[in-house]
């Protein structure tokens, strides 16, 4: 599985966890609901300025998020 799926699954669920929306969290980072669904979908490469962004916009560290996305996703 490609890092860009597992990081977007990481991302996900974390947003969940936190009943953040696609579009709070966008807003916190200053994107759009459109490209928050594309890093969830593993669409997309982000820099690693924008997973900063990500994580501390979902109270999570950077390295958090990292280590879950070397992990399979769950079905």
């Amino acid at each position: 599985m490609e890092i860009k799926k597992r990081f977007g699954f990481a991302v996900k669920e974390q947003r969940k966890k936190l009943n953040v929306s696609q579009e709070e969290l966008a807003m916190r980072i200053g994107a759009d609901q459109a490209y928050v669904s594309r890093v969830e979908a593993g669409q997309i490469n982000v820099t690693l300025e924008t997973a900063e962004l990500i994580a501390t916009a979902l109270s999570v560290e950077l390295a958090e998020l990292v280590l879950r996305s070397e992990s399979p996703i769950r079905s």
